[in-house]
């Protein structure tokens, strides 16, 4: 029995380990209307740790998916968080009172979470 629990520690200590990549979180929204469509300045936090695991982008949408805008991050965030980028220009249907943002990472791709963004008057 000795043996095996000198055995176990080292087989242990030879398998590889995997950090736990976690969704990007919404942290924040502003909407504006502008001339040319509206304009979404979204806060993201997500604990990027450099080109392996970071949040590389976002999106607004509809409550049934439809895809109304996407902002692609091409770069990690490490020392910036949480960090706000915008994306102008986004047509928003007719009578729609409510949006979604959802946030993506480069690991997992499109997280659960969607954010609701009232649509002002």
């Amino acid at each position: 029995m000795s043996r095996l629990l000198t055995i176990l520690p080292l087989i242990a200590s030879a398998l590889p380990t995997f950090a736990i990549a976690d969704d990007a979180q919404v942290v924040g929204v502003e909407i504006l209307n502008k001339a040319g469509g509206w304009t979404f300045a979204v806060t993201i936090a997500h604990p990027d740790t450099g080109w392996d695991d970071y949040a590389d982008g976002w999106r607004v949408v509809t409550d049934a998916g439809e895809v109304l805008g996407t902002r692609t991050l091409r770069h990690p965030h490490v020392n910036e968080q949480p960090f706000t980028r915008s994306l102008s220009g986004v047509t928003i249907p007719e009578g729609m009172t409510t949006v979604f943002i959802e946030a993506r990472t480069n690991t997992l791709g499109w997280g659960a979470e969607r954010y609701p963004v009232a649509v002002p008057d």
